[in-house]
């Protein structure tokens, strides 16, 4: 709770100070990115900067409980992982000098705990990746999007299909126009 009123004052107190200046203005134009990508430290952070300064054409906020979502997820199996770490290898030291205490594991001799040890390192291990693989992509995310924030496609959408014949082949020529019209 904290944490996240922490991060609530933080883009605010960010985001109006950024207001202040004509110059960040100019410079959010040119490169949005790193500031999206600056407040995507803080998870979900770039994806809401993206929402507020989007002129309600973009609406990122669905995003944030997603990125929430996945880290949380991953990080409780990095926990539950690391826990059995440190269960089995408690239990395996405890058996070097007294006979096995946990009931969890006395179905399990010597051997049986190592190979179990080794698995659970493995799944704490692909957690780690894991929650550093959802941390990156709401970067990347933060940052693509913020690319497109001035990026606007006009209703002007053409598709132009011409069928071509010759005396050797049958073929067509295809071609797709839009119109690129950046946002002042």
């Amino acid at each position: 709770m904290k944490f996240l009123l922490f991060l609530i004052f933080w883009c605010a107190f960010s985001i109006g100070y950024s207001q202040k200046t004509d110059n960040n203005k100019q410079l959010d134009s040119i490169y949005p990115y790193k500031r999206a990508l600056l407040y995507s430290l803080i998870p979900g952070g770039g994806q809401i900067y993206n929402s507020m300064h989007s002129n309600g054409r973009k609406n990122a906020y669905w995003k944030v409980p997603l990125i929430y979502v996945g880290m949380g997820t991953t990080a409780f199996f990095l926990v539950k992982n690391q826990q059995m770490i440190t269960s089995i290898k408690n239990e395996y030291n405890v058996r070097k000098t007294a006979p096995p205490t946990d009931p969890l594991w006395l179905a399990y001799d010597n051997s049986a705990l190592v190979s179990l040890y080794d698995q659970y390192a493995q799944l704490r291990d692909l957690s780690i990746l894991g929650t550093g693989a959802v941390y990156v992509l709401q970067l990347i995310d933060a940052a693509v999007e913020s690319h497109f924030l001035n990026f606007s496609v006009s209703k002007d959408l053409s598709l132009a299909f011409q069928p071509i014949m010759s005396d050797r082949f049958l073929g067509a020529h295809v071609q797709l126009t839009f119109h690129h019209q950046p946002k002042r």
